[in-house]
């Protein structure tokens, strides 16, 4: 371990980011396509309107926990590269590597891969689109953020600033139009809880908090350009709870909302619920308002993952356990230029092959795992480095990371448990790179 965060902090990255820019970021990467899709995901599987509303405040507050848990280690470890820098802290450099290898070749490419074609899918509501043009336009959009975010820090983050305040916008009209406008009525809500007990919920309120979950992933992509943010020790904590409180209020207002004005048999049979939601209050320009806002939101997700998703394999390769060529940081823009186009590089693929479909079950499954062994090294390193300063200390410790490391935890064993086959494989992907750090590990040490 080290003595100090400040000692292991060598970033030749530079400090540009300030609160809003880092709460920006955040909320950007949250809310991508999700929030207009996913709620009719989660009305199939628990078909009653309150039920639909507990899984996306379930998920929030779930979400929230663990924001609250990881904003210590944030304040406490201010390095680039986020949860690398503290697992590698608490349990070794080993579990480090192991997410830092998972986020690299598995979790941030195929976020951004489907990112990406759900975005090209949405150019072609305004312009048809082949299959192939669509998949050829989610590649294009990949490199065109690849590039912006390769001329500097403060570039990447203005043009997210910009994009996360136009789809906070497009979020709250969607919103406002359900409960202003003709159409919608409180007897859509029925019925508010689906048939038969409490336990016959159970499984499918686990596959449907999956979905949930998945839309309110992000919450943690600012702590990896934490040697990027001004006074880190209170603004990466503070962003980290200020944008998942904000996530939260919308998404469970969107969910009412469309509740509101369509009923849980039509959401369930929804291909874009908010779409359809839009029409009813709205007309035919309903559908036209919902596809700008995606394409907004799908861009300016993908924006918040390019930029900071980046910084893991730039510090791992800074510790010496990764190919030296992703530490490489351009003289003039001060970024992560190779780690940018690597990444660029891997998304791209997945999004050509259609292979990112395949992991979007490993990467909520890997995520958790990972969250899981990040909240459990807020109470280790609490008693295995007292001496590191924590300008935030975790709001209800120990019990916010215990109950959120024992929903993680439920949430991996449910996700075995449903889909074994892909957590079999997710669970193989993170042991994939085993071979990789003895390897680097030896090279380091001669």
């Amino acid at each position: 371990m080290t003595s100090h965060p400040a000692a292991a902090a060598t970033s030749e990255l530079r400090r540009e980011l300030g609160l809003f820019d880092a709460t920006m970021i955040n909320v950007g990467t949250m809310i991508a396509s999700a929030i207009f899709i996913v709620p009719a995901t989660v009305a199939a599987a628990v078909p009653g309107s309150a039920l639909m509303i507990l899984v996306w405040v379930v998920g929030g507050v779930v979400s929230l926990l663990g924001a609250l848990s990881v904003a210590e280690l944030g304040a406490a470890y201010p390095e680039a590269g986020g949860q690398y820098a503290y697992l590698r802290e608490a349990y070794g450099p080993v579990w480090g590597f192991l997410y830092g290898w998972t986020g690299f070749l598995v979790i941030n490419p195929a976020s951004i891969a489907a990112i990406a074609v759900g975005f090209a899918r949405y150019v072609g509501f305004f312009v048809p689109l082949s299959e192939v043009a669509i998949r050829v336009t989610a590649v294009a959009s990949i490199a065109a953020l690849t590039a912006l975010n390769c001329r500097g820090v403060r570039l990447g983050a203005t043009t997210q600033n910009i994009l996360t305040s136009l789809k906070i916008v497009a979020l709250i009209l969607l919103i406002a139009t359900a409960f202003l406008l003709p159409g919608g009525s409180t007897a859509n809500l029925e019925p508010l809880w689906p048939p038969g007990s409490p336990g016959d919920w159970i499984g499918p309120f686990g596959i449907a908090m999956v979905a949930v979950l998945w839309a309110y992933d992000g919450w943690i992509e600012t702590t990896y350009v934490g040697s990027e943010i001004k006074d880190p020790g209170k603004n990466l904590p503070r962003s980290i709870i200020l944008s998942t409180l904000i996530v939260l209020a919308l998404y469970v207002l969107a969910s009412v909302a469309y509740s509101y004005v369509l009923s849980p048999a039509r959401m369930a049979g929804a291909a874009l619920v908010a779409s359809d939601a839009a029409q009813v209050t709205l007309g035919p320009r309903g559908a036209g308002m919902v596809a700008a806002a995606i394409l907004i939101s799908t861009l300016g997700a993908n924006n918040g993952i390019i930029l900071t998703a980046a910084r893991i394999p730039y510090a791992m390769a800074k510790s010496g356990l990764f190919f030296r060529s992703q530490a490489y940081v351009h003289p003039r823009f001060a970024t992560p230029v190779t780690a940018l186009v690597t990444q660029g590089a891997i998304s791209s693929v997945l999004a050509l092959s259609g292979t990112y479909d395949a992991l979007i079950t490993f990467v909520v499954f890997a995520s958790f795992v990972f969250y899981a062994l990040s909240a459990a090294a807020v109470m280790r390193l609490r008693r295995a480095a007292p001496h590191v300063e924590r300008p935030y200390r975790t709001w209800g410790y120990p019990v916010t990371p215990l109950v959120f490391i024992g929903f993680a935890l439920w949430l991996v064993l449910n996700t075995i448990k449903e889909t074994p086959r892909e957590s079999a494989v997710g669970a193989g992907l993170i042991l994939l790179g085993l071979p990789g750090y003895w390897y680097w590990k030896k090279n380091r040490a001669q």
